[in-house]
């Protein structure tokens, strides 16, 4: 069973704050089992932004699975939005989780996936 979206974005804005990147939910989805997208804003005008593996590449139902949106390297902010915008025309519960770091640190761990 997977943790609710919003134990797990609440804990991950935790993890965010205890390593010196503010974080903040920019767009509150549906608690128990909203799409979370993270976005990593560099603070440059770039960001990086991660979201839900594909159900086929998430070999577990417990852990979720990440996977670089829009690319390899860092993209404009405007696309970033643009792109979140159309997601939330296709599923008005996803999460949004803006993070301020100028490293582009994810805090993710090892759960992005090359693809």
């Amino acid at each position: 069973m997977r943790i609710k979206a919003e134990i797990w974005a609440m804990a991950y804005i935790r993890r965010c704050s205890s390593n010196g990147a503010p974080a903040v939910i920019a767009r509150r989805g549906q608690s128990d089992g909203g799409a979370i997208f993270i976005k990593i804003n560099t603070l440059d005008g770039d960001v990086a932004l991660y979201g839900p593996a594909p159900a086929g590449l998430d070999a577990s139902s417990e852990n979720r699975l990440w996977i670089l949106c829009l690319g390899e390297g860092p993209v404009a902010e405007a696309d970033a939005d643009s792109y979140l915008l159309r997601q939330a025309e296709f599923d008005p519960d996803i999460w949004i989780i803006e993070v301020e770091d100028r490293e582009r640190r994810h805090f993710l761990g090892d759960s992005v996936s090359e693809c």
